[in-house]
């Protein structure tokens, strides 16, 4: 393998993006499959886990790599498109070696796994060389989380089923990912795994995790967690996502949860509650971006900046008159960002609303809501009552979500390619 490294820590691969010969970015690293052996000799490299086009995970045979350099991994060109899909006799690297528990042969002392390092072998196979591990206690001159460098064969315990095992390693390898990556990354890990990267996970990232994940996903991650935790993280989801995951629960569970919720948080989910779920009060967020009748085009500006705000919220800032949260700002109309950008920065936002579109009401459907969307080329509206309150906004991305099946993220993360077997890879797996 030209250009080849004589040592690669597997971790550090996470992300990196994969190229053709032409230079094309055709994807990125995932994970390193390896097929682990009864005996203490280094287990075999397979192949890289690569996340192409619409997130999905395909094999790309270690035989196809020409160059693996610390940001490229360059490939010969060929790459069968079949998603990738987990053999019984398979280990993926950094989704299930890194975090677990192992014991150093000499002295039998437990160590945590940091990191795998593989190397090429004259014969161009690639083999599992050598573990980083930190060590949990301190031993004579030895400190606690000191960090070594072993032999493969000097650790032993890597086949065991280990009950707890940890997921700070993986959480760092994929740290820097969207949140829609992570969840169909979580999506494909056996259930064990998947709760124990949920239970290390933040409340903010696993909120922001759980709302990309499908329906069954939730609810199993959910019932893992603490009720406490649970409400923490429900908390931080939006509260439109918390209401849709919190109405497939059972009448107990949903009501204990609510209740441990900050009632300032609790408030709004309730509320989305009490609408039917294709309406566009089911629909709605309680959290729009809101600005009062005297702020400026540069305060308005400055809140739809925000990093953390949805885009499609980002779109426009609704004007109301004190108090501005909702349920209980009287609505004024809408301002646009586009607006927003063609006006100098003292103008106030009263004197440029928009308040000639008559708003969406809480009781309308799915169906109607959509049209209204569609008609007039939005990506968000306000929801008001009769009485003028602004409720809320209906996003395009919640609307979609609604019109699309409901097992549509299942099916996306689960969909399979048509393309035949590739001959190779099969041989190389060990099936042919």
């Amino acid at each position: 393998m030209s250009g080849a490294p004589t040592r690669v820590f597997i971790a550090r691969l996470a992300g990196v993006a994969v190229f053709d010969p032409a230079g094309d970015q055709v994807g990125r690293v995932r994970d390193v499959v390896v097929a682990l052996r009864l005996t203490p000799r280094p287990p075999r490299v397979l192949g890289l886990v690569v996340e192409v086009a619409s997130r999905r995970a395909v094999f790309l045979p270690i035989t196809r790599v020409t160059v693996i350099e610390a940001d490229a991994v360059i490939f010969d060109g060929r790459l069968n498109v079949r998603r990738f899909s987990k053999r019984e006799s398979e280990t993926l690297v950094i989704a299930e070696m890194l975090d677990r528990t192992v014991r150093l042969r000499d002295g039998g002392e437990a160590v945590s796994v940091v990191d795998v390092a593989m190397e090429p072998t004259r014969t161009r196979d690639w083999l599992i060389s050598k573990v980083a591990v930190r060590r949990r206690t301190g031993r004579g001159l030895r400190k606690r989380g000191e960090s070594l460098i072993v032999d493969w064969d000097a650790v032993e315990g890597f086949s065991a089923v280990e009950h707890g095992q940890g997921a700070a390693g993986l959480i760092a390898a994929f740290g820097q990912m969207k949140a829609a990556d992570l969840a169909n990354i979580m999506h494909e890990l056996p259930a064990k795994r998947r709760t124990e990267v949920a239970v290390a996970l933040d409340d903010e990232r696993l909120a922001d995790v759980l709302e990309e994940l499908p329906e069954d996903d939730q609810i199993e991650i959910l019932g893992k967690l603490s009720v406490d935790r649970a409400a923490d993280v429900l908390e931080a989801m939006g509260p439109d996502d918390a209401a849709d995951l919190l109405g497939e629960l059972p009448t107990e569970q949903r009501e204990r949860l609510l209740t441990l919720m900050e009632p300032q948080g609790a408030a709004p989910v309730r509320r989305l509650l009490t609408y039917p779920d294709h309406s566009a009060g089911g629909l709605m967020t309680t959290d729009p971006v809101i600005v009062p009748p005297d702020a400026t085009v540069a305060e308005a500006l400055a809140l739809i900046r925000r990093p953390d705000l949805n885009p499609a919220l980002a779109a426009q800032v609704y004007v109301c008159r004190p108090p501005t949260a909702t349920p209980t700002g009287q609505y004024l109309g809408t301002v646009h960002f586009q607006k927003l950008l063609r006006e100098p920065p003292p103008t106030l936002v009263s004197g440029i609303v928009d308040a000639e579109l008559d708003p969406l009401r809480p009781t309308m459907s799915l169906e109607a809501v959509a049209t209204f969307l569609a008609t007039y080329n939005l990506v968000a509206g306000a929801v008001v009552d009769e009485n003028g309150h602004l409720l809320g906004a209906v996003t395009i991305d919640d609307v979609l979500d609604h019109l699309l099946p409901e097992d549509w993220r299942e099916t996306v993360m689960d969909a399979a390619a048509e393309e035949s077997a590739d001959p190779e890879e099969e041989a190389l797996r060990g099936t042919t």
